[in-house]
């Protein structure tokens, strides 16, 4: 994969190349980064999906069950990175609900650089989430080839409706930023965010994540790092997917 993405970036005239994944097994992602180490190819960014999203035109069960949830894999790609001394090569970007401006800013103080959002946009756009986009039955016209459907999506009103939602969005993020005495979103960390853990008690979000200190995983001694670390990391492989086998 690394040696493809490689030649994609050759062909295309150095243009950015980077991939799209859902965390899975840890060993997976392990295997990813422990070829991007051997091979010393990169991808250029990588765009962390959450379970939490999902087209109406997946089946259920995998938009309820499958996947590791956003923040669980957004954390654990930026750990990895970082600990793997790839973090300053690789931009990181997140999908899964991020729909609100908090939204984005909690989502880059786990690491992320940018968001990508769809489902926000998809309501202003007019979606009821009836889940037929694959049928080309959508009733709001969306997602649908039919001409008489496609009658309902009145498009200058809803690009404004769209552009009004992002222009909204975007002002509000910049709102929370300046609330927050910084300069730029890139500058919220997890410092910046509190979370209610229970009816009398707040804490830092940086004191509830996993932190992986800079270059950690390329020692030997994994002692001190966050346990998915100790028991998967051991188990990864550059040259395949599955799991090395232990005694």
């Amino acid at each position: 994969m690394m040696g493809f993405i490689q030649q994609l970036r050759e062909l295309s005239g150095g243009k950015p190349v980077g991939i799209k994944l859902c965390i899975g097994h840890p060993w997976e992602w392990f295997a990813l980064v422990k070829a991007m180490l051997e091979t010393n190819l990169v991808p250029d960014f990588i765009v962390v999906d959450g379970a939490e999203g999902g087209t109406g035109a997946a089946p259920v069960e995998f938009t309820d069950h499958v996947g590791a949830p956003l923040q669980e894999g957004l954390l654990l790609v930026h750990n990895t990175l970082k600990g793997a001394g790839l973090r300053d090569r690789i931009k990181i970007g997140c999908a899964g609900k991020v729909v609100s401006a908090f939204d984005m800013a909690r989502m880059m103080a786990l690491g992320a650089d940018w968001c990508n959002s769809a489902r926000g946009f998809m309501f202003a756009l007019g979606c009821i989430q009836a889940q037929a986009c694959h049928t080309g039955h959508c009733p709001t016209g969306v997602t649908t080839q039919d001409a008489h459907r496609q009658q309902a999506l009145h498009v200058p009103s809803k690009a404004e409706r769209v552009a009004n939602f992002h222009a909204q969005t975007l002002h509000a993020l910049k709102e929370i930023v300046q609330a927050a005495g910084l300069s730029h979103p890139g500058d919220i960390t997890a410092h910046h965010i509190v979370r209610r853990v229970n009816d009398n008690e707040v804490r830092l979000l940086a004191n509830l994540i996993p932190q992986v200190k800079a270059g950690s995983l390329l020692k030997d001694d994994l002692s001190d790092t966050h346990n998915v670390f100790r028991l998967y990391w051991p188990l990864a492989q550059a040259q395949t997917f599955a799991p090395r086998q232990t005694a």
